[in-house]
């Protein structure tokens, strides 16, 4: 089974930076596609950025040019660089992988964006 270990979430003023990091641990091989997606108080979750094995990658409208997404496929990890923060993407940030034709997700990593 897949374990995503997420991490680099905390509070930072807007505009400010955060990088999040998603560790994948387990037996496993070439992780078909990473993304992250974020869920703020009252709204239903949403896909923030993904990216697959050969490092295509799509946005949410949302974010576009002041996210991005990359990986490291040695590490099994992927990144979200966040830049120009609003309190807008306050959420929790979810880290989902799709290996051996199973969706996996973390447990979540608060991104709060206020000052």
């Amino acid at each position: 089974q897949v374990r995503l270990a997420e991490s680099g979430g905390g509070l930072v003023q807007p505009g400010g930076s955060l990088r999040l990091s998603c560790a994948a641990s387990g037996s496993i091989f070439n992780i078909d596609y990473m993304g992250w997606y974020r869920q703020a108080p009252g709204k239903e979750r949403e896909l923030v950025a993904g990216i697959t094995s050969g490092g295509n990658t799509n946005y949410a409208d949302s974010v576009k040019g002041r996210i991005t997404i990359s990986r490291d496929n040695a590490k099994n990890t992927v990144y979200l660089q966040m830049n120009s923060l609003k309190p807008e993407d306050t959420a929790v940030y979810y880290c989902g992988v799709n290996y051996n034709a199973r969706r996996y997700w973390g447990q979540g990593t608060q991104v709060t964006v206020s000052s």
